[in-house]
């Protein structure tokens, strides 16, 4: 049976997959935790990377090569941008970009770096899924671009910077280097993000204020998409 990864940033957004999976096994593996379990006869591997790009790269990197997952689930916590989106609404990636990576000096767009590409896609099959489970469950799910830097974005400037160059309906600071890692190991991903604040001038606040419930509701979503995979 393959293994499913199910990634988080922060001991929150994995709290609530682990008080409901089975048979957990604790690993210590590169200064990290990675917690091996059962949920619906599936095989899980769930970690939490800790913030930004660079520990999600090397999390990830680490659930698809040393512990052989075949499919990677990130459940999280965003920002909107999209004004359609409120604290606690749910968003699915179908791309992913950088917006902290500039090398615009040397005329290229905002977030593309040579040999790369500005967006990666995410597996079509699994935002099916998703789709399914918001519908049984009667949510309602907003699929769009994501967004990903290693900056917490409290600031409508920057916030419309991102909106004008990106088109991206949601920002967090992760999703993007994860996607690049499984995109090059061509191994499916999913990025899923509950929204916690609106990334402007009241994101922290609004942050502290809704990120465990919020991470709560991703989680949920996420263990529901695990039973419908195969």
């Amino acid at each position: 049976m393959s293994k499913i990864a199910i990634m988080g940033a922060m001991p929150e957004e994995i709290a609530p997959l682990l008080e409901k999976v089975e048979n957990i096994k604790k690993i210590e593996y590169a200064d990290n935790t990675y917690y091996e379990a059962e949920y619906e006869g599936k095989e899980l591997v769930i970690a939490y990377s800790k913030i930004g790009k660079v520990f999600s790269s090397l999390t990830a990197s680490i659930l698809l090569e040393k512990f052989a997952c075949k499919k990677l689930l990130f459940s999280g916590v965003a920002g909107a941008i999209n004004p359609e989106l409120k604290i606690g609404d749910l968003i699915i990636a179908d791309k992913l970009c950088q917006h902290d990576l500039d090398i615009s000096i040397f005329g290229h767009d905002f977030g593309y770096v040579p040999e790369g590409a500005k967006f990666v896609e995410s597996d079509e099959t699994l935002r099916e899924i998703a789709k399914a489970v918001a519908k049984e469950n009667g949510l309602l799910l907003i699929e769009g671009t994501i967004a990903t830097g290693d900056q917490f974005v409290a600031s409508n400037e920057r916030k419309t910077f991102i909106a004008n160059h990106f088109q991206a309906d949601a920002l967090e600071m992760e999703g993007a280097s994860v996607a690049v890692v499984c995109d090059a190991l061509n191994v499916p991903f999913f990025v899923l993000r509950a929204i916690s604040d609106t990334a402007n001038d009241d994101a922290g606040m609004d942050f502290d204020t809704f990120m465990v419930s919020s991470a709560k509701i991703s989680a949920s979503f996420i263990l529901d998409m695990v039973e419908k995979i195969d």
